[in-house]
Formats: structure tokens, C-alpha cells, sequence
């Protein structure tokens, strides 16, 4: 655990960073945490944020980038990384429209184009579930499942969202010990214990965080990445409260 750099997914802090994007990443820095996973860039041509993370003391830990943009974007994609200094890009969600069994071939086909040019340039390419994606299809594999053995593991790996595979129902350990090597980038967060299941700080839910926790070294977990999608709090609140639970 020590010895895994904390980044949080800037997502979480979506409101502040429209407001002042530069100001934002100050705060997160000054909250403490290692690195930021971006989700957009606030406007900043590339080298100029590498400028000013460099300048905070934080690492690019990866970036989000949409799926239109990695099939019709990827050269850029990966040129930002080697700016940022990223090893990672993260394909984050589906469309409702895009979640058919014949959408996952699809898909799969695109990872794999895509992830073997990253892989070309020393970028992993990585997919980040949700819930959905543990629904099964017709050959009684989950979407998830689908998709990373039909993907070269060379190509495509993962980045798990813990929260989202114990709101289907299963535990996020057995996904981590099931990839083993192949989740570099974990996605932390909890969830309340009541019959709402909302987004909760690290440490104050129901999710099986120890579980994850404990495995991360033995399974190359290069980065936890703290995200809330939404909070009750205030975000920044939230996220010290999450990063101080990890700390201790």
C-alpha cells in the first residue's frame, strides 16, 4: 500500500476545475495526493499543464479520453500523454447506445487497434468498467469478461472501479487476483450501507476496501486513483477524508 502512489480522477472536482482549472490542481496538491487522472485538460495546450503540474510536485497518473476520440483521435491522444508524462489512456464509458452484445465486438476490435499504436508509443490503453459491463451475454461471459479475453493483454488492460463492481454484486479482489497483472490503475472508492448505495469517503461505506488494498503490490497496481462521483460534502472535504484514509 505504502509504496502506491495516490492520484484522484479530476472528475470528482468537475465543478471547481470549470471554474479554475490551475486553482483546483493547486488544492489537490496541497490536499496532499501524488498525482491527478485528468479528465480534460481546463483548455491548457499540453505543455503548458505539464508546466504547472510539474511546478505542484504532481505526476500525470492518466487520462480519461473519450471512445470517439480513440477512434478518431488517438495520434493526438497519445502525443498529450508523452507531454503529460502519462504511461496510461483510459477508455471510460459507454453510451446506452453502445452497450449491445454486437457493440462489444465492435469495441474490442477498436482496443485492440488502438492499444497495439499506444503500446507502439510505451502508452498502456486501459478500460474502466461500470456496472454494466457485468451483465452477462450470450455466451453466459459478462461483458467484462469479454472483453479482456478477447483483448491482447499486451494491448488493452484494465482499470477497475471497485465501486462499481460490488454495486453489481461482486467483489473487486477476486477481479484484481483474476487479472493479476493486468489492473496498473485501481479506481477506490466506497459506497453507503444503506438501501441507497451512494457514493461515500474511503473508509466510512461498505465497500471490501482492505481486500484491495492488501493485494495491490502483488498484483502491480502502479496507481490508486481516488474518484467520487458525487458527494454530500464538499468535494475537496471529500477527497482529503479519503486520501487521509488511505494514509493511515
Amino acid at each position: 500500500m505504502k509504496n502506491i502512489p495516490i492520484a484522484l480522477q479530476l472528475y470528482t472536482l468537475r465543478e471547481a476545475s470549470e471554474k479554475d482549472f490551475i486553482g483546483t490542481l493547486k488544492r489537490v496538491a496541497d490536499i496532499g495526493f501524488d498525482g491527478v487522472e485528468f479528465a480534460g485538460y481546463g483548455g491548457l495546450d499540453t505543455k503548458e499543464l505539464r508546466n504547472v503540474i510539474d511546478s505542484l510536485g504532481l505526476s500525470a497518473a492518466s487520462s480519461h479520453v473519450p471512445l470517439e476520440d480513440l477512434r478518431n483521435n488517438l495520434e493526438r491522444s497519445i502525443e498529450q500523454q508523452l507531454i503529460l508524462g502519462s504511461k496510461y489512456i483510459v477508455c471510460p464509458y459507454l453510451e446506452e447506445n453502445e452497450r449491445e452484445e454486437k457493440d462489444y465486438i465492435q469495441l474490442i476490435e477498436l482496443l485492440n487497434r488502438a492499444g497495439e499504436k499506444c503500446a507502439d508509443h510505451g502508452i498502456s490503453l486501459c478500460y474502466h468498467n461500470h456496472d454494466f459491463e457485468l451483465k452477462k451475454l450470450s455466451d453466459g461471459r459478462t461483458a467484462l469478461q469479454t472483453i479482456l479475453e478477447e483483448t491482447n493483454p499486451a494491448w488493452v488492460q484494465a482499470e477497475f472501479d471497485i465501486y462499481w463492481i460490488t454495486y453489481a454484486g461482486q467483489e473487486p479482489a477476486d477481479w484484481i487476483k483474476r487479472y493479476n497483472n493486468r489492473t496498473p490503475l485501481v479506481h477506490l472508492k466506497d459506497m453507503t450501507t444503506d438501501s441507497e448505495r451512494f457514493f461515500a469517503e474511503l473508509g466510512t461505506g461498505g465497500v471490501q476496501l482492505s481486500s484491495v488494498l492488501d493485494i495491490g503490490e502483488a498484483a502491480n497496481v502502479d496507481w490508486w486513483v481516488v474518484e467520487q462521483d458525487v458527494s454530500r460534502r464538499d468535494p475537496f472535504e471529500s477527497v482529503a477524508i479519503s486520501l487521509d484514509y488511505l494514509k493511515k
